[in-house]
């Protein structure tokens, strides 16, 4: 079955991803959640958990840090917290925690676990994992080539948001020279960063324009969007779709949620009803441009050297700029609003002001360079305004007379969704009505109000004598059925949630089950990045169609800080590695 998982920071987002249409939702647990900024209680994940199974929506814990030694109990322990609440799977990236006694509980293999090769799912399957995160470079036929030598495997690929540009799990650049483990949630993101590009005589290399390339974004890559290519990773074996961006806000969860939850709608039929006051677009919300990333072979422009942010939508040229005033040719159909947001270049400013062709920024601009050049809108205020998804559960409704008074029940459409009945009119004095039709009218209408509610009437059925039953009863029937699910959803466990450090204590002395080596750690000298993506290819100079001169090829990168690495071009494996 095809599945659309999406990111969330916390509880707020988690809701925003399932109202805009997300099968499953991943989200940081108190800790170990390979993003320290995005760290969420036990209740609070209780609660997320009882949303999402309201809505059959799974949820996924994100436990794929790299431990020390000492945090195995913590980790264990809070493995056990998490299946007590109901969690559905965890993701991990640290093998060792298979050496405990872990909840009966599905695991996921975390992409961090270099997923790249058949013999390394296969491997990952034997240990017991249900699932695993391909490598976000892997080629349309590398992934059908995994699936055929590996098919009793859940596969699942990225196809939307930001790039590591290195093998994720396989980049150590942030942990040397900062102190700050990608592996243990702490990214400094050197990706980003600006560097200069040198020769070997530390000569900062010139790009085609004879400019020096200096101070330029030369690891950073453009966004991934796969949403074109669905169909073909379907056919090649995946079966969950992932959007990146734990980090990410509601107003962007909502919206590549609902875009892909659009684009997927042809090939699978949810039961759910979902109402959006919007049309979805990735380039309204944070966007960097966007690429397969390998999927379809090697592409030119992976990366955007200017900047490192979101540029947003193209929405026209700068024909003059005059101070804090631009003259703009904007794309037909477009409409600035103050308070957008623009970017020329590495460029970031904000609308003031709106009169014809002439907009009013917050900034000055005194340089003729800006002239002709394309202008985004990374912004717009009157999208953001008007972001909201509802999502409702289509149900049957059966209102039936017992001994006692009355049954109402409301029963998805959805089977995977346990029915909510209701037995109520219990000592209700059964009064005929004067006006059978009114009667039964009266309560079709009100058993069918659900607007405060996950539900939506499909259809009502009332298997009843005629009653006259007043409005304030019916209302008063339906609100207690349908909260009464609330109490079915809690997990069957009903004792309090401990804090980790009691839970840790609990946990104390699990046995072990089994061995699997450690991978954590830099127990060797390793290159500080290893990527399939190359500078080489990306300045036009792929040594194999046209090379730079050999005394001018790149050799070095250079922070701001003066600090240089090592390039190191791999042809045959067409990679690119980083070394201090």
């Amino acid at each position: 079955m095809l599945s659309l998982l999406s990111p969330a920071k916390n509880k707020e987002v988690a809701k925003a991803a399932i109202q805009a249409g997300a099968d499953a939702i991943y989200i940081g647990p108190p800790a170990f959640g390979a993003r320290q900024a995005a760290g969420n209680s036990l209740e609070d994940l209780a609660e997320v958990v009882r949303y999402a199974h309201t809505y059959g929506v799974q949820v996924l814990v994100t436990l794929n840090t790299l431990l020390h030694e000492d945090e195995y109990p913590e980790a264990v322990a809070l493995a056990h917290a998490l299946y007590k609440i109901g969690v559905d799977a965890l993701i991990i990236q640290d093998l060792h925690l298979l050496d405990f006694d872990l909840p009966p509980i599905r695991l996921h293999a975390s992409t961090q676990c270099d997923n790249r090769t058949p013999e390394q799912v296969a491997y990952l399957r034997d240990l017991g994992f249900k699932r695993v995160v391909l490598a976000r470079e892997l080629g349309i036929d590398e992934i059908r080539a995994i699936h055929k030598a590996v098919p009793d495997i859940e596969l699942e690929a990225f196809v939307h948001g930001a790039l590591c540009v290195s093998y994720s799990g396989r980049c150590y650049i942030s942990e040397v020279l900062s102190g700050r483990s990608a592996n243990r949630g702490a990214c400094a993101q050197y990706c980003r960063m600006a560097y200069d590009l040198l020769d070997e005589s530390m000569n900062e290399v010139l790009d085609d324009h004879g400019e020096p390339i200096h101070q330029r974004y030369l690891l950073s890559l453009q966004d991934l969007d796969r949403s074109q290519y669905l169909k073909e990773l379907i056919d090649a074996g995946v079966t969950t779709f992932k959007i990146e961006g734990r980090l990410k806000d509601a107003d962007y969860v909502t919206n590549i949620t609902a875009y892909y939850r659009e684009k997927l709608s042809g090939f699978c039929h949810r039961e759910s009803v979902i109402t959006r006051s919007f049309v979805p677009d990735p380039e309204k919300t944070f966007h960097r441009g966007g690429i397969d990333y390998f999927l379809h072979g090697r592409t030119p422009h992976m990366a955007n050297w200017e900047t490192p942010k979101s540029t947003g939508e193209h929405v026209g040229e700068v024909v003059e700029a005059q101070g804090n005033t631009l003259r703009v040719r904007l794309k037909q159909g477009v409409v600035l609003h103050n308070g957008d947001g623009l970017t020329l270049g590495s460029e970031g400013f904000s609308v003031n002001g709106v009169e014809g062709s002439r907009i009013k920024i917050n900034k000055v601009l005194t340089f003729s360079r800006y002239n002709n050049m394309p202008l985004y809108r990374n912004l717009d205020t009157e999208f953001v305004k008007n972001l909201h998804s509802e999502r409702r559960i289509p149900v049957d409704i059966l209102f039936r007379e017992t001994e006692e008074g009355f049954e109402l029940s409301y029963t998805p459409v959805d089977p995977k969704l346990a029915p909510v009945v209701g037995n109520v009119g219990e000592g209700f004095a059964k009064e005929p009505a004067r006006d059978a039709e009114k009667a039964r009218q009266t309560i079709r209408t009100q058993l069918s109000k659900l607007g405060d509610t996950p539900y939506v009437a499909r259809t009502i059925r009332i298997e009843t004598n005629n009653y006259f039953i007043p409005i304030s009863v019916l209302n008063e029937w339906r609100r207690a059925t349908v909260e009464s699910q609330k109490t079915k959803d809690r997990p069957a466990d009903s004792k309090p949630l401990v804090s980790l450090s009691e839970a840790v204590c609990q946990s104390e002395g699990r046995s072990v089950s089994k061995t699997v080596s450690q991978q954590s750690g830099l127990s060797a000298k390793r290159p500080l990045m290893e990527c399939k993506y190359c500078i080489l290819h990306e300045a036009g100079h792929c040594r194999k169609v046209n090379p730079y001169p050999k005394d001018k090829e790149p050799r070095y990168l250079r922070l701001r800080t003066g600090k240089v690495l090592a390039l190191h071009f791999d042809c045959k494996k067409c990679e690119m590695i980083i070394n201090e």
